[in-house]
């Protein structure tokens, strides 16, 4: 949460950035949108919590990589793709995979 109270410009900030979304991927909200555009935070912050995928630009919301990385961390991460990664099937299988293990697991 430190990256919350940071200036702007540490929130622009490459290295300080990706400490904290490694950290805490959902920290990714607090980033410049300069840097919730760029490939090597955004993946690293949906390796951590794949919900943080909400925060990444659209543009990364439609990357297939960042995309199935956040999914195979939480299936739940499928409602913040982009409308056409929403169609792809090995996207979507993932996330139902993930869903039903997460489902599993607390039975």
């Amino acid at each position: 949460r430190a990256l919350q109270y940071a200036s702007d410009g540490l929130k622009n900030d490459h290295g300080i950035v990706m400490e904290a979304v490694k950290e805490n991927g959902r920290a990714l909200q607090y980033a410049s949108d300069g840097l919730k555009n760029d490939h090597g935070i955004v993946m690293e912050a949906v390796k951590e919590n794949g919900r943080a995928l909400q925060y990444a630009s659209d543009g990364l919301k439609n990357d297939h990589d960042i995309v199935m990385e956040a999914v195979k961390q939480s299936g739940r991460a499928l409602e913040y793709a982009s409308d056409g990664l929403k169609d792809d099937h090995d996207i979507v299988m993932e996330a139902v995979k993930q869903k039903l293990f997460f489902l599993w697991q607390n039975i």
